[in-house]
């Protein structure tokens, strides 16, 4: 390192290039995503404690799902909507380099969230007469704290091997301290760290995927074979909404990283990680409430109930 660099305390967050009334509006629209999806979220977590009839392992993922979507949110968004605010915002080094373990923790964490709620769904259609027997409360639990374990564990070490990284300069970041982007500011080399996120990347996010379509190809051919209509549309029901979510989770992460490269690449990166934080957590839930018929249900019995004392 030269004498003439220095030690980067602090570094500097980017934010889009819209004009202040445009970044105004976006503030007060993208606070009202905020406040939605930490309440819907708030709603699915209080149902599942209140209804017993949602005490079931699927209810169980659902709620830890819902957890880490509003902890994935609070972990970035907020640094966001102040973004809007200004033109450029600090953040401490240490702050950065929280807010990346958040990221990397949560991000995991809700990927073998929907690898094991896809093998809970797989299990119901294909074998439901054993299916209290195989995804037992005991199992669920076991999954659902493998999952927070693993994602925290390579949290911690992504972290850990960010922190050897010695940064000189430049210090400007788009938009949130995502690892990808910290790690382009390293004046070192950072091959260690890129083979981890490797590894991490075909284990974390490849192997549930080979899961998610292992399991959905094995539903789909058990659904083909049902000869009741009533059923045919229960099975179907029953794994949609999961699907659905695994699709947008997916899909968006997929773009993230294979969309065409425009003229402002940077933009279009800050635009594409707004929809992923905003849009992802807010519509998961949105879609398991409005096609979830237990969750409708339980949702219409505390309204009564609240009513009927009123």
């Amino acid at each position: 390192m030269g004498e003439n660099q220095t030690i980067v305390t602090e570094f500097i967050l980017l934010a889009l290039c819209l004009g202040p009334r445009i970044q105004v509006l976006l503030f007060g629209l993208f606070s009202l995503f905020y406040v939605l999806t930490l309440l819907r979220n708030g709603v699915i977590l209080g149902l599942t404690s209140l209804d017993c009839r949602l005490h079931t392992p699927m209810s169980f993922f659902l709620s830890h799902l819902a957890i880490a979507d509003m902890a994935y949110t609070c972990s970035t968004v907020p640094q966001m909507l102040l973004n809007l605010l200004s033109s450029a915002k600090p953040i401490s080094f240490a702050g950065c380099i929280t807010q990346t373990f958040l990221f990397v923790s949560f991000t995991h964490t809700k990927c073998l969230l929907l690898g094991v709620m896809s093998y809970d769904r797989c299990v119901a259609i294909c074998h439901p007469l054993q299916y209290s027997v195989i995804v037992s409360w005991r199992v669920g639990i076991s999954l659902v704290g493998t999952s927070w374990a693993c994602g925290s564990l390579l949290a911690l070490v992504h972290a850990g091997l960010v922190l050897r990284l010695p940064f000189c300069g430049p210090h400007e970041i788009n938009h949130f301290c995502e690892i990808l982007s910290v790690l382009k500011l390293a004046c070192a080399d950072t091959g260690l760290n890129q083979l981890v996120l490797f590894v991490a990347c075909m284990f974390f996010l490849v192997r549930p995927l080979c899961l998610l379509l292992g399991s959905y190809t094995h539903i789909l051919a058990t659904i083909l074979r049902i000869q009741s209509a009533e059923g045919y549309r229960k099975a179907l029901s029953t794994c949609s909404s999961h699907l659905f979510v695994v699709m947008l989770f997916f899909g968006s992460a997929i773009v993230m990283s294979m969309a065409p490269k425009s003229r402002h690449p940077e933009e279009q990166q800050k635009s594409l990680s707004l929809f992923h934080s905003f849009f992802n957590p807010m519509l998961n839930l949105l879609i398991y409430s409005l096609r979830n018929a237990e969750v409708k249900g339980a949702l219409r019995r505390v309204l009564f109930k609240e009513s009927h004392f009123l």
